[in-house]
């Protein structure tokens, strides 16, 4: 399947000013929250939220193991995980290609008084040293993000040569092409149609229908794009299912639906470590040892 390939041409004609005006229109998980847009209680409901249906980002991204070092995060968003690694004492480098996600992250930033442990900058990931001044972190972090731009390669080939050294870790986050939402849309939105399943899957990975760009990867694939950039993979893992009634949720109620309200805990894991939407990879650079752990 072509979106498993990671510069295939099924969203390699799609222009990064397109990808950019999605993501201005409406940053990710703006609408976590019923409080006033920029408030504190806003922030701390976005987080609270977003943890709640992805709990296992946390102990992906471990925050505690960053402190006193240098975090590059490729695609900040509204923050989140940028606040908690900047709390946790890391100084870290957040880029965003949405200047409206960029705009909330900052003043999230101010109301936690971390302003001084963060710097954000507005970049294109295919273009990253463009922005950012080369230089190798202890990790580079990229949750959700690198499968929404046009060309992958592009970007992991700009991680490789200019931000990682010897001893950093490459942690990011793609979507799984086998996730049961991938399933759903094939029936829901595809109507059974594989091949009109990639631009399904685009068009309803998030929130707000229409994303120009979605790659999706199987383990296999996400290793032989890692590999293809430099990188050895260490860990890869596969999590989240969103179990809650889409009407519910909206309004902020949280209401399981069929069949996972019936499952009990231990099934209701086991099932997301096999058919989870979030396939998350640890790697690092193919030559050089790999950091002490």
């Amino acid at each position: 399947m072509s979106a498993t390939l990671g510069d295939s041409t099924t969203f390699s004609e799609t222009s990064i000013d397109r990808v950019r005006d999605y993501w201005n229109s409406r940053p990710c998980n703006l609408r976590h929250s019923p409080a006033p847009v920029g408030s504190r209680e806003y922030f701390d409901q976005v987080e609270a939220r977003k943890y709640l249906v992805e709990p296992h980002i946390p102990g992906f991204a471990d925050y505690p193991r960053w402190a006193g070092r240098r975090v590059l995060e490729i695609g900040c968003g509204l923050g989140t995980e940028t606040m908690n690694f900047a709390r946790a004492g890391a100084r870290v480098t957040a880029v965003d290609l949405s200047s409206r996600s960029l705009e909330l992250a900052r003043q999230r930033a101010e109301v936690f008084g971390l302003q001084d442990r963060i710097t954000f900058i507005e970049a294109d990931a295919e273009r990253l040293a463009d922005f950012v001044d080369p230089s190798p972190y202890d990790l580079v972090y990229s949750f959700g993000v690198i499968h929404h731009t046009p060309h992958p390669g592009r970007a992991l080939e700009q991680i490789r040569r200019h931000f990682v050294g010897p001893g950093t870790t490459f942690k990011m986050m793609v979507y799984y092409r086998w996730a049961w939402k991938v399933l759903a849309i094939l029936v829901r939105e595809a109507h059974g149609a594989f091949w009109k399943l990639d631009e399904a899957v685009a068009r309803n990975s998030e929130a707000q229908t229409g994303c120009p760009v979605t790659y999706t990867y199987t383990r296999r694939s996400v290793r032989e794009l890692l590999e293809r950039s430099g990188f050895i993979v260490e860990d890869v893992f596969v999590d989240h299912i969103f179990p809650y009634r889409v009407p519910d949720y909206v309004k902020y109620r949280y209401v399981k639906a069929f069949p996972f309200n019936v499952l009990p805990d231990p099934a209701m894991r086991a099932l997301e470590r096999r058919l989870g939407w979030h396939l998350c990879v640890t790697a690092r650079l193919a030559e050089g040892p790999a950091r002490d752990r």
